[in-house]
């Protein structure tokens, strides 16, 4: 396929949303910059330019947005995951580099970068996706141990969606017109339990899944010995304990966007069958 002029510079580029950006926007035919503070470890495919910068010092974007028209965005610090302050330092640059187009992966509300996007002035599309499929990937080793999933809370619906699909709205966004001063909520196409996805996962990988629900303290001392943080814990209480409607409610972002319908959990345990096989 032919590449247009157009280049399209994806931050965050090696991350679980940037890397399926990335791809997506190559496979539409885009000319695609993924940035990255340690070019030697990003593995992309061919066609793809790989960069050197660091969102938290905007001058190393200088010569990475030369000749970009579309700028996607991450809100905090790749290193330290901190909520990045350099916002309007990094929009000042896009608009002296010419960029018309600004995706900006929401980072759980109006953060001082995403504040800046929408005041710089640039078409800006913050993507609000809910729920990722591939957090099902913290439960292989589980699964591959002992057949098992546990997890507390686990009559809760989410309408979680599929990471590609989170990229082919942001590639349409930072490619075509018609998206500016927009915010995508972004779902799949189902509300599942717990059980319905150990049930979809059983199926991909030919073997059955076993569900044990744990108590509010389990599960505490469960991502505490995982080494998450208390930060991360408390938040993860809240949204598995009382996931909000726009968690749990299928709509059809997808589909309106890019023309297809959005990917369904039983099609992402398909696709990822072999990382919850035994192996011995």
């Amino acid at each position: 396929m032919t590449k247009n002029a157009n280049v399209n510079l994806v931050t965050g580029a090696t991350g679980t949303v940037g890397r399926r950006i990335v791809l997506e926007l190559l496979a539409r035919g885009h000319s695609v910059r993924a940035l990255t503070r340690d070019p030697a470890k990003a593995d992309f495919p061919d066609g793809v330019e790989v960069v050197r910068g660091d969102l938290a010092d905007p001058a190393s974007l200088v010569p990475a947005l030369e000749g970009v028209t579309g700028l996607h965005l991450i809100t905090f610090d790749g290193g330290g995951f901190a909520a990045l302050e350099t916002g309007p330092e990094i929009v000042e640059l896009a608009a002296r580099a010419g960029v018309r187009r600004i995706t900006v992966l929401n980072g759980g509300g109006d953060t001082p970068l995403q504040e800046a996007v929408k005041a710089g002035g640039i078409a800006w599309t913050v993507i609000m996706p809910v729920e990722f499929m591939a957090n099902a990937l913290a439960w292989a080793e589980g699964i591959r141990a002992e057949d098992t999933v546990r997890e507390p809370f686990v009559g809760r619906l989410s309408a979680m969606v599929h990471e590609g699909d989170i990229g082919a709205v942001a590639a349409v966004a930072l490619s075509e017109d018609g998206h500016g001063g927009k915010s995508y909520l972004i779902t799949g196409p189902e509300a599942l339990t717990i059980q319905d996805k150990a049930d979809a996962l059983a199926g991909a990988r030919g073997r059955r899944i076993q569900v044990v629900e744990l108590t509010e303290a389990q599960a505490l001392e469960q991502w505490r010995a995982a080494g998450q943080s208390e930060e991360v814990i408390g938040f993860l209480l809240e949204m598995y304990g009382n996931t909000p409607p726009e968690g749990r409610t299928p709509i059809g972002t997808v589909e309106e966007v890019t023309g297809r319908p959005a990917r369904t959990f039983a099609q992402w345990a398909a696709e990822h069958a072999d990382v919850f096989l035994r192996t011995a």
